[in-house]
C-alpha cells in the first residue's frame, strides 16, 4: 500500500451541547493540525499516489471556510457538536469528493482509502478513515 499525506491547520471557535462536555459547553477556541493521507495499492504510471500539490490545495480549500470561524454558526454543524471526530468526517467527505471529481489530478480514481487526522495537541488526536 502506498500513501501520501498533506498537512495544514485551522483555528476555530465552538461550543458543545451536553453535560458530558463540562466546561467545553462554553464558547472556546481550538487549533487543529490537520493531516490527510491518501492510499492506493499501486502507483500511477508517473510513479505517484496522487499529485501532492493538488492534494494540498484541495485540503486548503476544504479548511478555508472553517478557519478563523465560529463553527456554532456553520450550517454544516447546526445539528451536531463540532467535536474533533465530527470535524474529521466533515473533512474526509470533502477529500473523498475531491478524489472523485478529479480535483487531485490524474490518478485520483485509484485512491482506495483516505485517513483524516486532527491533532488537538501533542497528546490528543482523533481520526476518521475509510475505504472509498
Amino acid at each position: 500500500m502506498y500513501a501520501i499525506e498533506v498537512r495544514d491547520h485551522i483555528m476555530i471557535a465552538h461550543s458543545f451541547r451536553g453535560e458530558v462536555f463540562g466546561p467545553a459547553q462554553a464558547l472556546h477556541g481550538a487549533t487543529f493540525v490537520v493531516d490527510v493521507a491518501f492510499f492506493r495499492n499501486e502507483l500511477t504510471d508517473d510513479g505517484i499516489v496522487v499529485d501532492i500539490g493538488r492534494a494540498h490545495e484541495a485540503l486548503k480549500a476544504t479548511l478555508a471556510p472553517l478557519n478563523y470561524s465560529n463553527l456554532d454558526n456553520n450550517p454544516a454543524f447546526a445539528k451536531l457538536n463540532s467535536t474533533t471526530e465530527v470535524l474529521c468526517k466533515h473533512i474526509f467527505d470533502a477529500m473523498r469528493d475531491a478524489a472523485g471529481n478529479g480535483a487531485l489530478g490524474p490518478g485520483s480514481d485509484g485512491i482506495t482509502r483516505i485517513k483524516v487526522t486532527l491533532s488537538e495537541s501533542h497528546v490528543a488526536r482523533a481520526w476518521y478513515e475509510a475505504a472509498l
